[in-house]
């Protein structure tokens, strides 16, 4: 299963509530239409030219008869007109001549059939039924319906106001609800649309916001490059670091885990769980150890062993408390003695049921730890999926992989195009 698939399915309580909602304001003061016409027709074939008139060209010179007389009989008669059907003597000699010839070698003549034993198969069709349909909008990338009566309402006022409140809804923050309509509207005020076409235009601006942020986790020659990974408690740190570290550990790196979280003796055993399983090596402290400390020694032991990248986990901590966010800007002053470029990516992984709170996580956390990037998880449990939006069009920070599921495959780097797809309730061809 392409993971657009499975993000689109896993994403329905977001795109469910965007479509349902759609198709409400539509509807609301909409009226039927005829069907879509396809964007694109199939070529119809230019009608018979007519026969253009060519100037009369000078007949043929004939030669002269003293030039090229007829032959004369012996007699003294001119000979006897051919026959005048020639065309019934060319198709019954060839057979006649083959007979005799036959007859004279002593063979039986081969039977000649007189229609091929299979008509030739015509390219024309295979190569219709695999050529992709050509798409205008958003770039032959989704589909659209073409069959039976379209409702459809005109954009107006009333109708972007609506669409606001569905957007802001979904999480989506008000600034960003209205960056997104506004454009939608760009040209198109008094235009009737319909549910597909609100839903296409919704989700190439919501791609627009999100294409400069869709950058993959960056890799630097530094060995071992640190990744500090931050976040509130059950925001899904520890998988997710399980994840990055056995794709990294499967893309040929060479990869340590430093089980951070000291407080919390379930999260060092789902990380031990995943190291074993992905062949990596988790560094643990006793509990209760202070989770610097055993930041600095794993960086000693990963530059030891000529590491690629260290992975450390921290404890979960609420934005909204000083003494855990001085904690975790202690670890980074600690590590930074060992490497002062260190942390080289501090990744902030976000909960995505948390809808708006979000926000302020990034807000607080970019000010402790220095966030270099996102990671947004859960989206297959929320209708809130429209945060993400948000995030990306309030601070810019790169989003390196989302979440949809517990299993490996389940994070995925980033593709704003498939979001906006996923999130809208739009197929990708």
């Amino acid at each position: 299963m392409s993971f657009f698939k499975k993000l689109k399915d896993r994403m329905f309580k977001s795109s469910s509530k965007l479509e349902e909602g759609l198709e409400s304001i539509i509807e609301d003061g909409g009226e039927e239409t005829p069907p879509d016409r396809p964007e694109s027709e199939p070529e119809r074939p230019d009608p018979d030219p007519e026969p253009e008139i060519e100037p009369e060209s000078p007949a043929p010179e004939v030669a002269h008869p003293e030039e090229a007389p007829h032959p004369v009989d012996p007699d003294g008669q001119p000979p006897m007109p051919e026959d005048p059907d020639p065309v019934d003597n060319v198709i019954d000699t060839p057979a006649v001549a083959f007979d005799e010839l036959s007859a004279a070698v002593g063979r039986e003549p081969l039977p000649v059939s007189s229609a091929p034993e299979a008509a030739p198969v015509s390219m024309a069709e295979p190569l219709a039924a695999a050529a992709p349909e050509r798409r205008g909008l958003l770039g032959r990338l989704f589909k659209r319906e073409t069959a039976g009566p379209v409702i459809r309402r005109e954009l107006d006022d009333e109708m972007l106001e609506q669409l606001e409140e569905l957007l802001i809804a979904a999480d989506m923050g008000v600034d960003t609800a209205l960056r997104v309509t506004a454009n939608m509207a760009e040209g198109r005020l008094g235009r009737k649309l319909s549910v597909a076409e609100v839903k296409e235009l919704m989700a190439t601006e919501i791609a627009r916001i999100m294409e400069p942020v869709a950058r993959p986790l960056p890799l630097y020659p530094q060995k071992p490059q640190v990744v500090l990974v931050v976040g509130v408690n059950g925001s899904g740190k520890t998988t997710t670091i399980g994840k990055l570290a056995s794709q990294f550990r499967a893309a040929g790196k060479k990869v340590v885990i430093a089980a951070g979280d000291t407080f919390r003796a379930a999260a060092v055993e789902q990380l031990q769980i995943w190291g074993e399983r992905a062949g990596v090596p988790v560094l643990t402290a006793p509990e209760g150890s202070d989770p610097a400390s055993l930041a600095f020694d794993a960086l000693t032991k990963a530059q030891q062993d000529g590491a690629d990248l260290l992975m450390i986990d921290t404890a979960g901590r609420l934005q909204n408390r000083s003494d855990l966010m001085e904690e975790l800007a202690k670890i980074v002053r600690v590590i930074r003695k060992k490497d002062d470029s260190a942390p080289h990516n501090t990744l902030l992984v976000l909960d995505a049921t948390t809808g708006q709170n979000a926000v302020s996580q990034v807000k607080i956390f970019q000010e402790v730890s220095d966030v270099s990037g996102l990671v947004m998880t859960k989206l297959d449990g929320t209708a809130k999926g429209g945060v993400l939006v948000a995030l990306a069009d309030r601070f810019g920070l790169p989003i390196h992989a989302i979440g949809v599921g517990e299993q490996i495959d389940d994070l995925s780097p980033f593709d704003p195009e498939e979001f906006a797809a996923a999130l809208t309730g739009l197929e990708i061809s």
